[in-house]
C-alpha cells in the first residue's frame, strides 16, 4: 500500500489548493453525470452521492464507514442524511481539514480496519481510495490478489449479513500497454510518458488489472450487486477540476507560489507536474485507464 508519506506527497502537499479550487469538503472523485454534461460539478457530485446512498442505504441512524475519505464530502452528505460516518485516511493535511468542519476522521490505515479497530458498521463506501491500496512492488511481488482479497476479508468483519459495500476506483484499462514499458525517459506525449507522470503524482500506488481483479478479489466475501463505467464522467469531472484550480486569483497564485521551493528541489514533484495537465485525464481518454462503481453485498 502506498504508504502516509506517499499519500501526504500527492494530497498534503496541494491541500490548500484543492480546498481553495473546489471547496472545504471538496469531494475529490468521480461525479456522475450519466451523461448529461450540462450538470454543473456540485450537482453531479451530489448525484453520485444520492447513488452511494440509494446502492448501501444511507439513512438516519446507520453507521458508515469511508475508507479513504478525502476531503470530507461525502461524510459531509452522511451527516447531512442523519446518519452516522466515520472516516480514515492516511494523509495528515485532509485528517485536519475533516476535523476543523466536525467531521469523525481519523488518521489510520484503510487495509487496517477491522471490527476490533473501530466497531461494526451498517455499510461501508470507498470513493477513490482502492487505487492506492497496492503498491507497485506488492504487485511486482505477484502479492496483488492478496492484497485485495485480505482489505475484503477485513471489511466484511465490519459488515452485516448483506451489508453493503460501494467500492469506487480506476482501474488499468483495455489499452494498458505492458507495465515494464512505463518510463519517464518515453518519447513526450507517449503512452508510456502519461503513464509515467500518473506513477510520479501518486508514489507508492498500483491500480487493478480491471473491475474483474477487483470482483475476483472479494469473493467469497461479496457478491457483484451492480457495476458500471464512470470513465466518460471522470474525464468531464477533471475538466472542471482543472477549471476551477487553473483559474487565475491572486490567493490562488500566492498558494501555488509556496510550493516553488519543493519544485525547486523535488526531481519527484517536478516531473508529476511537468505536462501542466492532468495525466488521469489523458489516461481515462486513451482507456489506458477505466473506472468502475462496484455495489457490492456481503455473501
Amino acid at each position: 500500500m502506498a504508504e502516509r508519506r506517499d499519500i501526504d506527497f500527492s494530497y498534503s502537499l496541494t491541500d490548500r489548493v484543492v480546498r481553495l479550487g473546489l471547496g472545504e469538503l471538496a469531494d475529490f472523485s468521480g461525479a456522475k453525470y450519466d451523461g448529461d454534461y450540462t450538470l454543473s460539478l456540485e450537482q453531479a457530485q451530489r448525484r453520485k452521492h444520492d447513488y452511494v446512498a440509494e446502492q448501501i442505504g444511507i439513512a438516519p441512524g446507520r453507521r458508515v464507514l469511508d475508507l479513504g475519505c478525502g476531503w470530507g464530502g461525502l461524510l459531509n452528505y452522511i451527516r447531512n442524511k442523519g446518519a452516522r460516518g466515520l472516516g480514515v485516511t492516511l494523509s495528515s493535511a485532509q485528517e485536519a481539514s475533516c476535523r476543523r468542519h466536525g467531521l469523525d476522521v481519523r488518521l489510520h490505515d484503510a487495509r487496517q480496519v477491522t471490527l476490533d479497530t473501530f466497531g461494526s458498521f451498517d455499510a461501508v463506501a470507498s470513493l477513490g481510495a482502492f487505487e492506492h491500496f497496492c503498491s507497485p512492488e506488492e504487485h511486482e511481488a505477484g502479492r496483488q490478489d492478496e492484497v485485495y482479497s485480505g482489505i475484503f476479508e477485513r471489511v466484511a468483519t465490519v459488515l452485516p449479513d448483506k451489508g453493503r459495500f460501494y467500492l469506487q476506483t480506476m482501474v488499468f484499462g483495455r489499452n494498458m500497454i505492458p507495465p515494464e514499458t512505463v518510463t519517464r525517459d518515453a518519447p513526450k506525449d507517449s503512452d508510456a510518458w502519461w503513464l509515467a507522470i500518473m506513477a510520479a503524482a501518486f508514489p507508492g500506488s498500483w491500480l487493478p488489472f480491471g473491475q474483474e481483479q477487483v470482483i475476483r478479489c472479494a469473493e467469497p466475501h461479496f457478491r457483484l450487486i451492480s457495476s458500471e463505467s464512470g470513465r466518460l464522467d471522470y474525464i468531464e469531472t477533471i475538466r472542471q477540476w482543472d477549471k476551477r484550480i487553473g483559474t487565475w486569483n491572486p490567493r490562488m497564485a500566492a498558494l501555488k507560489l509556496r510550493l516553488l521551493p519543493r519544485w525547486l528541489s523535488s526531481p519527484d514533484f517536478r516531473f508529476a507536474y511537468t505536462s501542466g495537465g492532468s495525466s488521469n485525464r489523458v489516461c481515462f481518454e486513451r482507456e489506458l485507464m477505466d473506472h468502475y462503481r462496484l455495489v457490492l453485498e456481503k455473501v
